[in-house]
């Protein structure tokens, strides 16, 4: 069989377009750097977007985040467009334009744009993808541009647009190949999407000083958590003041309260806050595929695409009330080797009463093998499996309707067990 890349002219569905860029430059291949994608992207101005643009930057909570963004704009009869990855289930996803993803048809023109203007530029898979979004985003002309950081910041290829707010929802380690090994290092770089004399808005309840210094020296309207805006929570609503507004016994939605509060930030510093019947109405049904997401209730299935230490944490605190209501708590998970495994495993381990360690596939995938390395001295079962999809069928169907089985550790996990439920429909 031939292995040579496919022209670009033989491209005529989304799948072809995305194995002709993926075979050029496979998606696991990071090169981070601003000069190739605003290079090709100076060519048709891509880098200046319609409307608004709120730049959306973090470690955990930049897809809530933009969100309850999009959802509180459209709420008041805004147009908004929200680019961000990775997807779940289809690429589509990586674009929504008023709440729904981005059809084939429009797709495909962008990228024939793409494939022209860059010329015999290189460009990664994510830079590729990411001005192809900008193209259609420039087409739609909406008043708000949502556009989620793929990595880090500074370098990442969404760095190129020009934001009227730039947002950081929170800094953990987590790609520290790339990023630095400490908070310090990380701060830095994500705080490379601030704007000198723009609003920067800090979710971080402890946020590196160097991220601080950075707001500081660029003389950045900072809008801090606890500071220029608070939030307390209660054990069913919660109270958010800003600068302008307060709201008080709001609904607590299926995301961190966290995330919600800083979009209110973000909101407030772009004169669009919304009123308090139209934030109750959107908390109360705000949901994100992916995120504490129920699957099925009898017997229970959650999926959540926790992967770090601090997402870790969040899960263990939303499942902690839950573990009471269940016989047994069971867990599936599958990991990238790159990720902290065993600081991500450690705050989960006092809930799971059995563990199913799965392997993921790929160059960036950690086998089941190494998870339960890294779960020595747990002391509960564990089995070790191959395959997500086989492993999921094995036991969802076992499962009794008083056990509670919980999937998480990657996209990659998450996205085979949605898939395989699609397939099963």
């Amino acid at each position: 069989m031939s292995t040579s890349l496919p022209a670009s002219q033989s491209c005529h569905s989304l799948a072809d377009w995305l194995r002709y860029i993926e075979q050029s430059h496979p998606v696991h291949q990071i090169e981070l750097g601003l000069e190739r994608v605003l290079n090709v992207a100076a060519r048709a101005d891509l880098q200046h977007l319609p409307g608004k643009t709120v730049l959306i930057g973090g470690t955990n909570g930049k897809g809530t985040t933009a969100r309850a963004l999009e959802q509180l704009l459209l709420v008041q009869g805004h147009s908004v467009g929200v680019y961000s990855s990775p997807h779940l289930l289809a690429f589509n996803e990586r674009l929504r334009l008023n709440g729904v993803d981005v059809a084939d048809a429009d797709w495909l023109d962008a990228f024939a744009f793409i494939e022209q203007l860059r010329g015999d530029t290189e460009l990664t898979y994510f830079e590729f993808t990411t001005l192809v979004a900008f193209r259609i985003l420039q087409q739609q002309q909406v008043d708000y541009c949502l556009i989620e950081v793929g990595l880090g910041g500074r370098l990442d290829a969404t760095n190129i647009v020009s934001p009227a707010v730039s947002v950081i929802t929170t800094v953990d380690l987590d790609h520290q190949d790339w990023l630095g090994n400490d908070k310090e290092s990380i701060g830095f770089e994500k705080a490379g999407i601030f704007r000198a004399g723009k609003p920067a808005v800090i979710g971080e309840l402890a946020p590196p000083q160097s991220m601080l210094q950075q707001a500081q020296k660029l003389g950045c309207i900072k809008v801090q958590v606890c500071q220029q805006y608070q939030y307390t929570e209660q054990a069913h609503s919660w109270q958010w003041q800003g600068q302008t507004a307060s709201y008080n016994d709001l609904p607590v939605p299926a995301m961190p309260v966290q995330n919600a509060a800083c979009a209110l930030a973000v909101l407030e510093q772009l004169d669009a806050l919304p009123t308090a019947a139209q934030l109750c109405s959107v908390l109360s049904t705000l949901t994100l595929a992916g995120r504490m997401q129920w699957l099925q209730q009898q017997p229970a299935v959650i999926v959540d695409v926790a992967h770090n230490p601090q997402s870790a944490a969040y899960l263990a605190r939303c499942l902690t009330p839950l573990k009471p209501r269940y016989r047994r708590v069971v867990a599936l998970v599958g990991m990238l080797k790159d990720k902290d495994i065993q600081q991500t495993l450690l705050p989960l381990t006092p809930l799971f009463d059995q563990w199913h360690l799965v392997s993921l596939a790929g160059p960036r995938g950690a086998s089941a093998q190494q998870l339960a390395e890294n779960l020595n001295g747990v002391g509960t079962a564990l089995q070790l499996h191959d395959d997500v999809q086989q492993a999921y069928q094995r036991i969802s169907t076992a499962l009794k309707a008083d056990e509670l089985l919980v999937v998480f550790g990657s996209f990659f996990t998450v996205s085979a067990v949605l898939a395989g439920q699609q397939e099963a429909k």
